[in-house]
Parts: C-alpha cells; structure tokens; sequence
C-alpha cells in the first residue's frame, strides 16, 4: 500500500501505471494483478481504505457540538481542496459512474465510517440537549457533506474554512432545540 500512497503524491492518479506500482514495491506486475485483478481503481480504493480503516472513528466531543463539527468540516473542505487528493477523489468518483461494485465499496469503505461518526456525534448531541428530539440526522449528515460535495464536484466556488463554517451554521440551525 505504502508504494500506492507514494505513487500518488508522485504522479498522480492519473499518470499512475500498475507497472509503476509494481516496480516501486519491488513485485511483479502479475504479483498487483493476483491481489487487484480490477486494476488500479481497486488498488488505490484499498490504500485509501486502509487509511480510513487506520485512523479513528469517532468525532472529538469537546461537549461543544457545533465547534467539533466545525473541526471535522474544516477539514474535510481542506481535504477537497487539496489539489493532489482532489485529483485521486475525482478519477476515482468518475470510475464509480461506470462500475456499481467500486462505487458500493467507495461508499462502505471511505464514506460510510465518516458519515457514521458524524451521525454518532449528532445523537451524543441529541443526548446532551445540543440538538433537538425529532431532528433527523440522517438529513443532518447529508446536509453537511452533500453541499461540499456538489461545490466541489461541480467546481461553483472556493472550498475555504469560511464555507465549512457557513455549512456548520445552516445545519445547526436546523437541529438546534426550538428550531422547526
């Protein structure tokens, strides 16, 4: 994985070749092949995963939801806006268009655990009187990440901390106790 996640701070998603890869890690390319037969979309998907996979699960929970979903915004915004992460996110994304199984396992792999921990912090929320009783917050994720997603993939503006703030304060006053 290690000669995947250099290969793509090098090259690029893109310029990206197996053989590249393979001569990297000081394998045979039938060597990628035997544990990737999908190619190098079921590759880099793996490497990415393996991150997502490594990295914690839950939110921080300063007892300030609003701040710690801040956090998390800023940082996701900062992570579309990388212009080397924003290349792999975007070749990946078209290759979910044309193949249902990579786009399911995108989906499981690298969004669902984000979403999931946002969904957790927003009961613990819940819980603590921060949001209120009937809030849905499944709509309350999509209402976070659908925006940067769409401003990204779409390219209608700048993905700045100021953003990731406005976003945060349109969602929270959605949820807040006494909204409708």
């Amino acid at each position: 994985m290690f000669a995947t996640t250099a290969m793509l701070g090098d090259t690029g998603y893109a310029r990206m070749t197996i053989e590249a890869i393979a001569a990297r890690a000081g394998v045979g390319k039938a060597t990628i092949y035997r544990w990737w037969p999908a190619g190098k979309s079921a590759l880099v998907l793996d490497a990415l995963a393996e991150n997502v996979e490594s990295g914690p699960t839950a939110l921080p929970d300063t007892g300030d939801l609003e701040a710690d979903l801040r956090g998390v915004v800023r940082a996701t915004v900062a992570e579309f806006a990388d212009p080397l992460l924003s290349a792999t996110t975007r070749a990946l994304t078209v290759e979910t268009l044309e193949d249902d199984e990579l786009a399911g396992q995108v989906r499981d792999r690298l969004l669902r655990p984000h979403f999931l921990a946002v969904r957790e912090r927003l009961e613990v929320g819940r819980e603590a009187g921060q949001v209120r009783a009937g809030a849905d917050l499944d709509h309350a994720v999509e209402s976070v990440f659908g925006p940067i997603f769409h401003r990204w993939l779409l390219r209608t503006g700048p993905l700045t901390d100021e953003y990731a703030d406005g976003l945060v304060e349109h969602v929270m006053a959605a949820i807040r106790p006494g909204s409708a």
